[in-house]
């Protein structure tokens, strides 16, 4: 079981770096992060940038599972 949640987090590590760099910036630096940013709304324009944030959030879920399953069998082992 360890070593398909080792698996699973490499593949999931990998996917989500490559979904995170597929989405169009949006941001301003550190002048939108203190509100000197022109857009108000984080949401995704098209369909698919919707779709991208979704199967993004999927991934990143699946991931967080991933390192709490193998932290509590680390912990159940020793």
């Amino acid at each position: 079981m360890t070593l398909f949640l080792q698996i699973l987090l490499v593949v999931t590590s990998l996917l989500l770096i490559l979904l995170v760099l597929l989405h169009r910036g949006r941001g301003g630096g550190l002048s939108s992060l203190f509100g000197g940013g022109m857009q108000s709304s984080l949401s995704g324009s098209s369909v698919v940038e919707k779709n991208l944030d979704r199967i993004t959030l999927f991934v990143a879920s699946v991931w967080v599972i991933c390192i709490i399953g193998i932290g509590v069998l680390a912990k159940l082992t020793s």
